[in-house]
């Protein structure tokens, strides 16, 4: 018994980390996927090797030995499926990397046959493969080879997808570490069984330790994001990046939104008039309600600048019914800043609110530079929510034809046609009262 203690101990690590891996995140499915892996490499390590022995000194029948190889077999395609998972929350890269996923398809066949032949060669896995490094001879015996070339099959494909991975779609530093960990853990997890019991127990450390530290440096590299994001980004965009990586949630894409532009009317001759310290006071309120409408019509608030706010509904989550969503996140800001700027006026002075909202196809991501990240939109349509507001009168929704029409909005009715500066033509209005 006690030389299975470093074997019971390393096992106890695996599921340790199985339950931290499904406790952090249980929303992701990449934790549960990992969460599963390690949950069963600590099962199939823990009793398997004990049992091997215990079988291999009675002379068989080997069929705990067989149950607990499909447990590793479920490790293997485990791990193979999380490599999956991550390699599609990365962006794309310059190339097809299309060979990828049929390399990881090919890895998971292999564990899959590693697995059945631990079922119809129980013997030979128990004699020739487990600790097999153990016997000069063993990389004579066709039973060791039956079981370590599935395994290496598995390595190499996972190494050449993972080595893809960094070299064609160069993954951020966070992203890169959590590949690079996988890389480095893959050898000692693989090798286990193959060695005696102590440096066995002492590679399977070794793999868990170095898979730990990539792991919580790119978790904790998710926090400081998450904390950035969340300052700005509708809650939507939480699970977004939980699900498919940050990569994909902020990439450059053209998109179809709604793009909504807020105003406060009179809000220069307020400011000086009033001290600094109310005005700020006034701002904070205004962002505060800006922000709590966004997050109920699951917008994105793209500028807070002075009295305006620029917000999007549809990016960077994608929403089919945007421009509905667009018009009433505008009821919304006309009702609680409406409130907001009665509540401050006073002594005859007067401080209103108006509104533009316009759709449109428009480039949606982040503009990464040395010193910030900032998420914006690009297009005709955001220009054309920021001409209507300007042109909005205190308690006013000024909405283009296409945003009425997607949205059916009754509430809006047609104005006289307007020129618009930056557009040619007259442009049809449609407006909403307070």
């Amino acid at each position: 018994m006690i030389q299975y203690v470093p074997i019971y101990i390393a096992s106890l690590v695996a599921l340790g980390m199985a339950a931290a891996f499904y406790g952090a995140d249980r929303g992701s499915p990449i934790s549960r996927v990992i969460a599963l892996a390690f949950a069963a490499t600590g099962i199939s390590y823990g009793f398997g090797v004990p049992v091997a022995d215990m079988e291999l000194a009675r002379g068989g029948p080997y069929w705990g030995s067989a149950l607990l190889g499909l447990v590793e077999m479920l490790s293997l395609l485990c791990f193979v499926e999380w490599i999956r998972r991550v390699r599609r929350t990365l962006p794309p890269g310059p190339i097809d990397t299309g060979a990828g996923d049929v390399a990881l398809r090919f890895a998971q066949l292999a564990g899959v046959f590693y697995g059945v032949a631990g079922l119809f060669a129980r013997e030979a896995k128990q004699r020739d493969f487990i600790g097999g490094l153990q016997h000069a001879d063993a990389l004579m015996r066709p039973g060791f080879w039956l079981f370590a070339a599935p395994l290496l099959v598995v390595l190499a494909c996972c190494g050449v997808t993972m080595a893809m991975l960094l070299l064609v779609r160069r993954p951020d530093r966070p992203e890169a570490l959590r590949v690079l960990a996988a890389f480095g853990a893959g050898p000692f997890l693989l090798t286990t069984f193959v060695l005696s019991h102590a440096a066995g127990a002492v590679s399977m450390a070794l793999g868990e330790m170095i898979f730990l530290v990539g792991a919580v440096q790119y978790h904790v590299q998710q926090g400081h994001r998450g904390e950035f994001l969340s300052r700005f980004l509708s809650p939507q965009v939480a699970r977004l990046v939980n699900e498919r990586g940050l990569g994909l949630a902020v990439q450059h894409r053209q998109a179809e939104i709604t793009i909504v532009c807020c105003d406060l009317r009179g809000f220069t001759a307020y400011a000086r008039q009033r001290p600094s310290g109310e005005v700020i006071e006034l701002l904070r309120e205004y962002y505060d309600a800006a922000g709590q409408a966004a997050a109920e019509c699951g917008a994105t608030i793209k500028d807070f600048a002075g009295d305006g706010v620029l917000l999007l509904v549809g990016a960077p989550v994608a929403q089919a019914d945007h421009a509905a969503q667009g018009l009433e996140l505008a009821r919304r800001l006309r009702a609680s800043v409406g409130a907001l700027t009665r509540r401050w006026c006073r002594d005859g002075e007067r401080l209103g609110v108006g509104l533009g909202v316009a759709s449109g196809l428009v480039t949606v991501g982040v503009i990464d530079s040395t010193s910030r990240l900032e998420y914006t939109a690009v297009g005709d349509a955001v220009n054309l929510a920021s001409r209507l507001c300007e042109r909005a009168a205190d308690g006013e929704i000024l909405a283009d034809e296409h945003t009425v029409r997607l949205a059916a909005a009754a509430d809006f009715k047609p104005q006289a046609a307007a020129e618009l500066q930056g557009f040619a033509g007259a442009m049809a209005l449609f407006a909403s009262r307070g």
